[in-house]
């Protein structure tokens, strides 16, 4: 009897020796973050998204106790750096800034390298704002009815650049075109930064771009702002008027949400959450995009992700009932 109560108190105490020694040789996990953190910019670098990843990365350094790098991967609409962050590990460590392009490719494209509804986890709804119809300072062209005049005039003469197939600059002349009645050419670029080059430069004759990225430009007297493509005129831009005030049902919004791979447990979330809200709200961030026409709306993730399934379904049946095509 005492030899079976030996074995067994023997037995329990190997065992717990065993499990203890597995605990001591498994390295326990870091609390996240431990490392930098990279948010992915699907865009070339100088464009409103570039800038406003920039300076949110900044304060959001400052809450998680690491650094935060941005890293700009564009082309193809932005699906090449979204579809690079969908194939990353759900660690929280690579992030992508989405743009109005997160919602209206899955109408315009056949075939995405990643389920949309699927590949991502929402984190934060950062700001929307306007895009700005904007010319160079010498152009003719002074208003929005004098756009549609000269376009009618002369139809595909006019070009308008964008940072990119499928980016609120092209829907935004697409919806223009259709609704205005006019045929004008689009010139894609790998961003809005090559865009505004050119539009600088008199290569394009204009562009529906973000307000970040042309807020510099108007103030400095070389762009001169048309009209804005919000359904009302923009708090920050009362003098120019809203292109629905001239072409009626007219209206496309620029926005800016932070999306992690699907999986990235909720724990992390909440922290990136939490980040980008002390950073949004920071005055530094708001001195950097209110005065451009933006409005910081950093949320829930839930509402991120409300907010993107309404835009998808909107731009499924503008898609489709104004007959757009990528390029």
């Amino acid at each position: 009897m005492k030899t079976t109560r030996w074995a067994a108190m023997l037995k329990t105490f190997s065992a717990a020796a065993a499990l203890l020694a597995w605990a001591l040789a498994v390295p326990a996990q870091a609390a996240f973050p431990d490392r930098t953190v990279k948010l992915i910019v699907p865009f070339a670098p100088g464009g409103g998204t570039d800038t406003i990843t920039r300076t949110l990365a900044a304060g959001m350094a400052q809450t998680l106790g690491q650094s935060v790098i941005v890293e700009n991967r564009p082309g193809a609409g932005t699906i090449i750096g979204s579809d690079l962050v969908a194939k990353s590990p759900p660690d929280g460590y690579t992030l992508v800034m989405a743009t109005f392009a997160h919602a209206v490719n899955p109408s315009l494209m056949a075939r995405l390298p990643f389920d949309p509804d699927k590949a991502f986890a929402p984190v934060s709804l950062v700001a929307r704002g306007p895009n700005v119809l904007v010319v160079r300072a010498e152009s003719p062209l002074k208003t929005a009815k004098d756009l549609v005049d000269a376009a009618r005039a002369q139809p595909g003469r006019l070009s308008y650049a964008s940072q990119g197939n499928a980016t609120s600059a092209h829907l935004a002349g697409e919806m223009f075109e259709n609704l205005a009645k006019v045929k004008m050419m689009h010139i894609p670029y790998r961003g809005a930064g090559p865009a505004m080059t050119d539009l600088l430069g008199g290569q394009v004759d204009m562009m529906f771009a973000t307000a970040a990225a042309v807020a510099p430009h108007i103030a400095s007297g070389k762009l001169r702002a048309i009209a804005v493509t919000t359904p009302e005129r923009s708090p920050a831009m009362r003098s120019v008027p809203a292109i629905a005030e001239l072409v009626p049902g007219y209206a496309v919004e620029s926005w800016y949400g932070l999306f992690a791979p699907a999986g990235t447990p909720a724990d992390v979330i909440g922290k990136l959450n939490q980040a980008v809200r002390q950073a949004a709200q920071s005055d530094e961030f708001k001195k950097k995009l209110e005065p451009e026409g933006l409005i910081v709306t950093a949320g829930s993730p839930q509402e991120l992700e409300a907010f993107v399934k309404r835009e998808e379904q909107r731009w499924r049946q503008i898609v489709r009932e104004n007959n757009i095509k990528p390029d």
